[in-house]
C-alpha cells in the first residue's frame, strides 16, 4: 500500500480537505505517521499539503472522487 496517494488539486474544495489535519510536503512521511497520526494512517497529498484523511477513508480510497 503506498504510503500516500495523490488528489487532483481542483478536488480539494469538493473533498473539503482543508477540514483535516495536514502538514507540508516537504515534511517526513514517516515521521508523522509514526509519531503523530498513527502507522495505519491514511494520507493524501494535494498540491504542497498531505492531509490525514483516516477519518474519510472513501477520500483515500477513491469512492469520493
Amino acid at each position: 500500500m503506498p504510503r500516500v496517494k495523490y488528489v487532483y488539486a481542483r478536488d480539494k474544495k469538493r473533498l473539503r480537505l482543508s477540514d483535516f489535519p495536514n502538514f507540508s510536503a516537504t515534511g517526513n512521511v514517516w515521521g508523522m505517521k509514526h509519531h503523530y497520526y498513527g502507522k495505519d494512517a491514511l494520507l493524501v497529498r494535494c498540491g504542497s499539503w498531505i492531509y490525514n484523511v483516516t477519518s474519510r477513508p472513501d477520500i483515500y480510497y477513491g469512492e469520493a472522487h
